[in-house]
C-alpha cells in the first residue's frame, strides 16, 4: 500500500488527496508542517507527498516552490486542480443573539492558515471587522484551536471536512472572496504512477537558469518552444538565492518528454549556455465535480 504524506487531517490538502486517489487503497500520513511533508518522502518514510503549489487568488505558494527547487530533488509525478472552499467554523450556540440569530459581532478572533485567511478578506472585513486575526500552521490546526478554547468568541476558517473531524459547526459556507477559487497540487515521489483518472493532460515542468552575460537569452529560450509550436501554460521567475538579480525561470510545457520536440527544445536551450533542470513530466488533471455538487 502506498504511503502518502500530506498536511493535517481536515485540510484542503486532505480533501484534494481523497479526490485524487478515490477508491484506491493508500495510507495517508499527516504532518503539521509542509517541511515535514517534503522530508518524509525525501527520507523514504513515505512514497509520495501532496504539495499545494498555486492558488487562483494568491498565486504561487512561494515557500513550497522554493522547497521543490532548493531543498529536495523529488520529481513531480501527478498534478491536479481542486477547489479551495473555505468556511466559517465554530460553535453556533456561543454566537446566538437573544432572538436566536447568528451574531458575528460577538466574534473576538478569527484563526486560519495565512493563505486561507487571505482568500476571505472581504468576508472578514464585512462581517467581523473588529475581530483579531491569528495565523495557524494549517486550517485544521486552526479548527482544533477553536475547539479547545470554548466560550471565547473564536472562529476558524477551514474545510467542512475539518469541521466534521473536530465536531464543530459550519456557520457560513463558501466565505472566500471569489467563487472560482482553486488550488493546484502536485504529487512528488521517486516512482512513476499510472493513470489515476481519465482525460489527463501531458505536462512537463522545467527550471531554466540563464547565463548572466547573454543579452536576449530569455527571448531565445522562448523561441526554442515557439517555433516548435510547444505551448507554455506558465512561466514564472524566482530568485536563485545565490546572487541579487539572478533568477531562474519556472516553465510548464504542455507536452511530455517521450517525444522528439521537447527534448530537442531543451537541447537547444542548453546550447545557449542555459542550465535546465527537469522537475517532472506527468499527467495533469482538471477538477471534475460530482453530479451531486451544486
Amino acid at each position: 500500500m502506498k504511503r502518502i504524506a500530506l498536511l493535517p487531517d481536515g485540510t484542503v490538502s486532505h480533501e484534494a488527496a481523497l479526490y485524487l486517489f478515490g477508491d484506491e487503497a493508500v495510507e495517508l500520513v499527516h504532518y503539521k508542517q509542509i517541511s515535514d511533508v517534503f522530508l518524509s518522502t525525501a527520507n523514504g518514510n513515505t512514497d509520495y507527498s501532496v504539495i499545494p503549489i498555486e492558488n487562483t487568488i494568491e498565486g504561487s505558494v512561494s515557500l513550497h516552490m522554493d522547497w521543490l527547487v532548493h531543498e529536495v530533488d523529488i520529481p513531480m509525478q501527478v498534478e491536479w486542480v481542486y477547489p479551495s472552499i473555505q468556511n466559517l467554523i465554530g460553535r453556533r450556540q456561543e454566537l446566538l443573539s437573544p432572538d436566536g440569530k447568528l451574531d458575528l459581532s460577538k466574534v473576538t478572533k478569527v484563526i486560519s492558515h495565512p493563505v486561507a485567511m487571505a482568500q476571505c478578506q472581504q468576508f472578514i472585513r464585512l462581517h467581523m471587522p473588529k475581530a483579531e486575526l491569528e495565523n495557524a500552521p494549517s486550517t485544521s490546526e486552526a479548527i482544533e484551536t477553536v475547539k479547545n478554547n470554548p466560550d471565547k468568541g473564536w472562529l476558524a476558517i477551514g474545510t467542512i471536512l475539518g469541521a466534521k473531524r473536530h465536531g464543530l459547526d459550519v456557520l457560513a459556507e463558501k466565505v472566500t472572496d471569489h467563487d472560482n477559487n482553486y488550488t493546484r497540487f502536485v504529487l512528488i515521489g521517486p516512482a512513476k504512477l499510472g493513470e489515476l483518472k481519465p482525460l489527463g493532460e501531458d505536462k512537463t515542468s522545467i527550471l531554466v537558469t540563464l547565463p548572466s552575460d547573454f543579452p536576449g537569452a530569455l527571448h531565445q529560450v522562448l523561441s526554442a518552444f515557439s517555433w516548435r509550436k510547444l505551448n507554455l501554460s506558465r512561466i514564472e521567475s524566482r530568485p536563485t538565492k545565490k546572487k541579487l538579480g539572478n533568477y531562474y525561470f519556472y516553465i510548464d510545457v504542455l507536452h511530455n518528454l517521450d517525444s522528439v520536440l521537447l527534448p530537442a527544445a531543451i537541447a537547444e536551450i542548453e546550447a545557449l549556455g542555459c542550465q535546465v533542470r527537469i522537475l517532472g513530466s506527468y499527467l495533469s488533471y482538471s477538477y471534475e465535480p460530482k453530479m451531486t455538487e451544486v
